[in-house]
C-alpha cells in the first residue's frame, strides 16, 4: 500500500517534468531566422511535416472545433463543455508544434506570432470564466461577480471566431511571406474587405435561415440595417481608407468614389425602409450598390493578366449576387420579410446571393499583388485558381449551415415551446378582428402580445451557464 501511494504522488511530478521538458525543446527549437536572405519574411526552405501538423490541428481547433463549441454553448448543450476541452487541448498540442519545427524560418515580429500571445490569454481567461460558472457559485460576493462574468464568457465567445479567423488568416500571411513593405497597404485592403463579404454571406444566411421572425418582430425591414452598415463602410473607406494629402493613383480615384457611393446610397436606403406610413418596407439599395461595386471592381486596372482575370471574375460574381437580391426582394419575396409566416421556409433562389458573397469574399482576398505574382510565376492558370476559390466558398458556406442547424436542433424544449405558443398566441389575435375593422386599440393588444425577437438570433446571455 505505501508504495501504490508513493506511485500515485509521483505521477502528478512525472507530468510536471515532462511538461517541462515539451516546453523546453520547444523553445529551443533552431528557428532563430539566420536563414532569411536580406529583405525577406522567410527562408526560401519548405514547410516541414510538424510545421503541416501544427497548421491542421490549429485549423481543426480554431476553425471548427471552437466555433461547434461555441454554438453548443449558445444552445446550452450539454456537448459544449467536452467540445471546447478537446478543442483547447488540440490548441496547445499545436501550440508546442509550432515552435518544434525546423525547415522554413520566420521572422519572430511577424503578425501570427504577434497575435498568437493576447488570443491565448483571451482563451485562458475564457477558459478560466468558463471553470468559475461551472462551479455555479451564487451566495455573497459570487452572485455579483457571477452577474459579470457570465455576459463577458458569452461575448467573448461569440468573439472567438472572429479572432480565430483573423489568426489563421495571418498565419497563412506569415507561411507565404506576404505582406511585407509596401505591400502591407494593399494586402491588409483585400484581406479585410474580404473577409468583411464572407462576414456579410454569414450575417445574411443567419437572418435567412433563423432570424426571419426576429427582422419582422424588430419593426424595421433588413435593408434598414444593410443600408446602415453601408453607409457607415462608406465614410470608413471615404475618409480613412485614402492617402489624403498626397498623389492619388487610378486606383485611388475609384475607391474613393466607391466611397462615397456607398454612404450615399446608404443613406438612400436607411430612407427607403420605410413607407408613408412608417411600415417597414424592403427596397433595392443594398442589392444595387453589389452590382455598382462589382461593376468598379471588373474594371479595376491591374498590372498583371491573371490580376485582371480573377478581378473581373470578382465583379461579376458580386453583380451576380446584387442581381439576384433585387431578384429576391422584387419578385420571390413580392417585399415580404420571408416566404411564409412562421419564418421557417427558405425558397431556393434565396440561397444564390448569399452564397456568392462569400465566392466574391475569397476572391478578393485571393488576388492580392503577391498572390498575383504567385499564381502567374507558377504552371496554374487563373481559371483553376478561381475554381480553388469557389471550392472554399462551398466549404465555409457549408459550415455556417451546419452550425445554424446545430444550434436548431439543440435549443432546449423549453424554449421551443415558447416558441410555439407566442406563434399560436399571435395567430389567435390575428383571427379576432379582420385587417379591415382592426382599430389602434386591437393592434395594440396585438403588440403587448407578440412576442420579442426570436430566440434564434437574439438568444439571452444565460447562454454563459453553460459555458
Amino acid at each position: 500500500m505505501p508504495r501504490q501511494n508513493g506511485a500515485a504522488a509521483a505521477r502528478p511530478l512525472r507530468l510536471v517534468l515532462a511538461a517541462s521538458t515539451f516546453y523546453t525543446l520547444a523553445l529551443a527549437h533552431g528557428d532563430h531566422g539566420d536563414k532569411i536572405e536580406e529583405g525577406h519574411a522567410i527562408s526560401s526552405d519548405p514547410i516541414d511535416s510538424i510545421l503541416w501538423i501544427h497548421i491542421l490541428l490549429q485549423v481543426l481547433a480554431f476553425g471548427i472545433l471552437y466555433p461547434v463549441g461555441m454554438v453548443f454553448g449558445m444552445a446550452k448543450s450539454r456537448w459544449h463543455v467536452p467540445v471546447q476541452v478537446l478543442a483547447t487541448a488540440v490548441t496547445i498540442l499545436g501550440y508546442f508544434l509550432g515552435h518544434m519545427h525546423r525547415g522554413r524560418q520566420f521572422r519572430h515580429n511577424n503578425a501570427h506570432a504577434r497575435f498568437a500571445t493576447p488570443l491565448f490569454f483571451i482563451l485562458a481567461a475564457q477558459v478560466a470564466m468558463g471553470i468559475y460558472l461551472k462551479l455555479h457559485l451564487e451566495r455573497g460576493i459570487n452572485g455579483r461577480i457571477r452577474r459579470v462574468v457570465r455576459p463577458a464568457h458569452g461575448i467573448l465567445g461569440k468573439l472567438f471566431p472572429v479572432l480565430s479567423w483573423a489568426q489563421m488568416v495571418f498565419g497563412g500571411i506569415t507561411a507565404l511571406g506576404f505582406c511585407q513593405g509596401e505591400h502591407v497597404g494593399q494586402c491588409a485592403t483585400h484581406f479585410i474587405m474580404g473577409s468583411a463579404f464572407i462576414g456579410y454571406g454569414i450575417a445574411l444566411t443567419i437572418v435567412l435561415i433563423a432570424g426571419q421572425v426576429w427582422v419582422r418582430n424588430s419593426g424595421r425591414s433588413q435593408e434598414f440595417y444593410e443600408s446602415a452598415l453601408i453607409a457607415a463602410g462608406g465614410c470608413l473607406t471615404t475618409f480613412t481608407g485614402l492617402r489624403w494629402g498626397e498623389d492619388w493613383r487610378k486606383n485611388d480615384w475609384q475607391h474613393a468614389a466607391l466611397g462615397v457611393v456607398c454612404w450615399c446610397a446608404g443613406l438612400a436606403g436607411i430612407w427607403l425602409s420605410r413607407d408613408r406610413d412608417g411600415a417597414p418596407k424592403r427596397n433595392f439599395v443594398p442589392g444595387f450598390v453589389l452590382v455598382l461595386t462589382g461593376w468598379a471592381m471588373s474594371a479595376d486596372p491591374q498590372a498583371l493578366d491573371a490580376s485582371t482575370e480573377i478581378h473581373k471574375i470578382f465583379g461579376y460574381t458580386l453583380m451576380a449576387s446584387g442581381v439576384s437580391r433585387i431578384v429576391e426582394i422584387a419578385f420571390v419575396l413580392r417585399d415580404s420579410t420571408s416566404v411564409s409566416e412562421d419564418g421557417r421556409r427558405v425558397n431556393s433562389f434565396q440561397y444564390i446571393p448569399v452564397f456568392l458573397l462569400y465566392a466574391a469574399g475569397f476572391l478578393f482576398m485571393g488576388s492580392s499583388e503577391e498572390q498575383m505574382v504567385l499564381v502567374a510565376g507558377s504552371s496554374m492558370v487563373p481559371v483553376s485558381y478561381i475554381l480553388i476559390l469557389y471550392s472554399l466558398a462551398f466549404l465555409v458556406f457549408l459550415f455556417a449551415n451546419m452550425l445554424i442547424y446545430i444550434y436548431g436542433h439543440n435549443v432546449p424544449e423549453d424554449r421551443k415551446e415558447d416558441q410555439q405558443v407566442q406563434d399560436a398566441e399571435e395567430f389567435e389575435l390575428d383571427g379576432l378582428v379582420s385587417d379591415d375593422e382592426e382599430g389602434d386599440s386591437a393592434r395594440l393588444l396585438k403588440e403587448q402580445w407578440v412576442a420579442t425577437p426570436s430566440t434564434l438570433v437574439g438568444g439571452t446571455s444565460d447562454a454563459g451557464e453553460a459555458r
